[in-house]
């Protein structure tokens, strides 16, 4: 009995020195200074493109824009998209562009806590500097509103940050953006709008119980999902649903589906304050995308 429990006691030292570790444990890259000038309006754009309106906005509710209060129910309780506008105290008016560029393409706040993987920075890895610097010239245009979003209600132990350090040791990966040889220039843009800024993935994939997209379900549809209907965009589940390039696109536009009826829950919203702001060439670059197989083989490797 001495012997179990010096050795129970070993391990309960040794469980609090991990935690410990875990805890002060940086997961914060140095961001170098970014050093371009930005274009607000291709900020503007690319804001829409990636659903920073629709997810920081609480429409539902009257909210005012970027003020956030969108909530997001979880097997692992209920978040609440945070304020970004440019007041200083309540939103991000303090931050600096390295600490916004930390933020979107690591998900790292300015005081080095990690933010909760339904903010889709991992999908934003790849965000060029320039872009970065598009998105920041635009948030600077934001009026500020004085106002906290509400908390996230997340249960022990979802609602200790520093656990997440061990989700993304374990889960996060960087999005598959780079251009393909031997594909079009169009196929190639919507391959970064697919797979980076317009994150389709990430109501399109079910996920495992730790809450990470399953690599082998990529776009194959998540009947988990709350409150909306994320079917399969496999190219074969598209090809026999009687998608087309043209009806797609279209569809991104206007909301319509080939048989008339329209998107409903998150999907309406992303057309709504997303989709339909983009260009014809870019909606049609995103159904060229989902719409080739070889897509789908790329996006397994």
């Amino acid at each position: 009995m001495r012997r179990l429990g010096i050795l129970l006691g070993a391990m309960f030292v040794m469980a609090m020195t991990t935690t410990g570790a875990l805890v002060v444990w940086p997961i914060s890259s140095e961001t170098p200074e970014i050093g371009v000038t930005g274009d607000v309006q291709a900020g503007a754009y690319l804001a829409r493109a990636s659903g920073c309106i629709s997810c920081h906005t609480d429409f539902e509710n009257g909210g005012q824009p970027l003020a956030g209060g969108v909530t997001f129910e979880t097997p692992f309780g209920t978040l609440v998209s945070p304020n970004i506008t440019t007041d200083p105290r309540h939103g991000i008016g303090s931050w600096s562009e390295e600490d916004f560029a930390r933020a979107v393409r690591q998900g790292i706040s300015p005081d080095g806590h990690a933010y909760y993987p339904a903010f889709t920075y991992p999908f934003y890895h790849s965000f060029t500097d320039t872009q970065i610097a598009d998105l920041w010239s635009a948030f600077q245009t934001v009026a500020p509103v004085p106002e906290d979003a509400p908390e996230h209600d997340l249960p022990f132990p979802f609602n200790q940050r520093w656990t997440l350090k061990v989700w993304r040791a374990a889960f996060l990966t960087e999005p598959a953006t780079d251009p393909v040889d031997g594909m079009s220039d169009v196929w190639n843009r919507g391959r970064f709008l697919v797979e980076g800024a317009t994150h389709c993935g990430a109501c399109h994939t079910r996920r495992n119980l730790a809450g990470a997209r399953i690599p082998e379900r990529k776009f194959m549809g998540n009947p988990d999902l709350p409150g909306t209907d994320a079917p399969s965009i496999t190219a074969k589940a598209l090809a026999e649903g009687g998608w087309t390039v043209s009806n797609l696109a279209y569809a991104l536009k206007t909301g319509l589906t080939p048989e008339g009826d329209v998107f409903g829950g998150t999907m309406g919203e992303v057309v709504n304050y997303g989709t339909a702001f983009l260009t014809d060439d870019d909606r049609r670059a995103i159904a060229t995308y989902l719409l080739t197989p070889i897509a789908e083989q790329l996006a397994r490797k």
